[in-house]
């Protein structure tokens, strides 16, 4: 369904009408046209800097460079001497920031790693602040830092939450101009997996991505190549006949992968359909029959990823909630996943390196009255893919989950038109987002782009007010 408000505040009209009377003037977000290119960021000016003792320097300009990014720093930078070392060292030219109003920088990306303190934090306002306005629309802000290593290391934990709320609090100023703010922590030894996550986040891949924190770790190192980085691979997407589950399956074919699509036997004309549109197969089946693993398992073979995206939702208060709609939703939301993902790990189900990606919710982070049963299970697979993580990991693989907000499907479609107004609007970008922007956040963790990255959470929702 089409967002009527969006499309009418953009045309002169409607922007000065929506001005006088203080409305929401949400911005025309520029999402991915296509695959992951070997250099998403080609030509584009991202304007660089860092804290002092700052640690990614290197990480950031190696990883910037080779994704294709033009790198400016600011001439009067006090972070300049580590990023020109590491220039240097890398053969990657740096340019001079240019004079005036007219530079806009496409991407803002700062190394805060060696803030510590109240204090430090300064450098990170003396880099933004005069810039942050002149940042492009649909413009990208990253800051990088370390993760505290210690639970006794105050100064690391206390800048550690200071810059999560100065993202996010950064992200909601700059939102109305479909820009985005972001923080990535590098753990040590983390360095050489930074690349695919600064490709996710500075680029279209991420447009509906907003104050959101996200760890990249050691592990698996990042890929040769970045260009159809799920070439080769098969995905299982569950619930794939339609809407958020076919735009995940259509979008891991985009960039490479053998995909099953599967779903319940009564979508199988659906799931048909949209196995062809991407040279897919279909596999009739529901995820809540107990051999769902188990005909997993011979009818596919070893899987180098598994999306489980079938849900349901069967609203009621809890005072008049029936045992069985209780039951059907605990079953099918988060019971199907442990048994699957059980099954396939006691029978070699998943191949060396697999990756597992589970759907949440933000109603399983901020809880709505009337979804205690939906709300549960939605919290319950963040739970459970932080608590199966070591697991995954010991096999070269991972287990994430991406959190929707307010998606345009056919059950949004529904909603009063008041209701799904609202929920359009409380975000830090106006709007809701679309399936693509869950597909786009599945296939970077699908795919050695997160390499590094494992038991975590990514909320895809515009950054909504709702939840923390």
């Amino acid at each position: 369904m089409s967002d009527r408000f969006l499309e009418f505040t953009q045309t002169a009209f409607g922007k000065q009408l929506s001005g006088l009377l203080g409305l929401p003037q949400p911005p025309r977000l520029r999402r991915a046209d296509g695959a992951y290119a070997e250099q998403p960021l080609a030509r584009r000016s991202v304007l660089i800097g860092t804290a002092p003792h700052a640690e990614l320097a290197g990480a950031m300009v190696a990883s910037l460079a080779a994704a294709g990014a033009e790198l400016f720093i600011a001439p009067d930078h006090t972070g300049i001497a580590p990023l020109k070392e590491a220039a240097h060292g890398l053969g990657v030219a740096l340019k001079g920031e240019p004079s005036g109003e007219s530079f806009a920088p496409e991407a803002l990306v700062f190394d805060a790693s060696g803030i510590e303190s109240a204090e430090g934090l300064r450098t990170l306002f003396d880099f933004l602040q005069p810039r942050v306005a002149r940042l492009a629309r649909n413009g990208r802000v990253l800051v990088l830092t370390r993760p505290p290593s210690s639970l006794d290391d105050i100064g690391q934990r206390t800048a550690a939450a200071a810059l999560s709320g100065f993202t996010r609090s950064l992200s909601k100023e700059i939102g109305r101009k479909g820009s985005t703010v972001n923080l990535v922590q590098v753990r040590r030894g983390g360095e050489d997996n930074l690349a695919g996550t600064l490709r996710f986040f500075l680029s279209e891949h991420s447009a509906f991505v907003a104050g959101q924190v996200l760890q990249v770790g050691a592990g698996e190192g990042a890929p040769a190549t970045f260009g159809s980085p799920l070439a080769g691979k098969l995905a299982l997407v569950t619930g794939a006949a339609r809407g958020i589950g076919a735009s995940i399956a259509q979008t891991l074919a985009r960039e490479g992968a053998q995909v099953i699509g599967m779903d319940r036997p009564q979508e199988e004309g659906a799931l048909g359909e949209t196995m062809s549109r991407i040279g897919g197969r279909g596999l009739a089946l529901d995820v809540s029959a107990k051999d769902a693993g188990e005909r997993i398992r011979s009818e596919c073979g070893p899987l180098d990823v598994i999306v489980h995206n079938a849900g349901v939702t069967r609203d009621k208060m809890l005072r008049n909630m029936p045992p069985h709609l209780w039951d059907m939703v605990l079953d099918i939301n988060l019971g199907s996943i442990v048994r699957i993902n059980d099954k396939l790990m006691q029978d070699d189900g998943f191949k060396p390196g697999a990756r597992v990606v589970c759907i949440s919710s933000i109603g399983g982070i901020a809880g709505n009255p009337g979804q205690t049963n939906y709300g549960a299970t939605k919290a319950g697979i963040i739970g459970y893919v932080d608590a199966l993580a070591p697991a995954f990991a010991q096999r070269g693989g991972a287990i994430n989950a991406v959190a929707p907000g307010f998606i345009e499907t056919q059950m949004t479609a529904a909603m009063p038109l008041m209701t799904r107004e609202v929920g359009r609007r409380l975000n830090s970008l106006s709007q809701g987002g679309l399936p693509i922007d869950i597909a786009e956040a599945v296939t970077f963790f699908s795919s050695a782009h997160s390499a590094g990255v494992n038991g975590q959470t990514l909320r895809v929702c515009g950054q909504s007010f709702i939840g923390a």
